[in-house]
């Protein structure tokens, strides 16, 4: 969780800082001279700040251990996983965010499986001792 919420965050000020450089991260070119309507700079910075955000409530909710928080993590995750693969599948985003969407899925399921075993390990050692 710690891991994830650091990487959150440092991706997240990367976009603040850097929308180019963002994009470029996410395999997606930074268009040049943009049009009019144009919002992908704001966009990358909504993103961003949402990651920077997340990224810092992470880190504290791991170092408090806070499992509550880690178990509400994993069906959201998912959740996100399923909206940027379906996205990127159907054609309504770049296909750079099936990564995305990778990278949420796996983060959920070693959530999971953490709190499996950690709930599970108490339990082998009581019964066994």
């Amino acid at each position: 969780m710690a891991v994830f919420g650091v990487l959150a965050a440092a991706l997240g000020t990367v976009g603040l800082l850097s929308p180019a450089a963002q994009l470029s991260l996410l395999g997606l070119a930074a268009p040049g001279d943009r049009a009019a309507g144009d919002l992908t700079p704001a966009f990358v910075t909504a993103s961003s700040m949402a990651a920077l955000n997340m990224g810092v409530y992470y880190v504290p909710a791991a170092l408090a251990d806070w499992r509550p928080f880690f178990r509400w993590t994993v069906p959201f995750r998912l959740l996100t996983c399923t909206v940027f693969t379906v996205a990127a599948l159907t054609g309504r985003a770049p296909d750079a965010f099936v990564g995305v969407g990778l990278w949420e899925g796996a983060g959920a399921l070693a959530t999971g499986v953490a709190l499996w075993h950690d709930r599970r390990g108490p339990a082998r050692r009581t019964t066994s001792g």
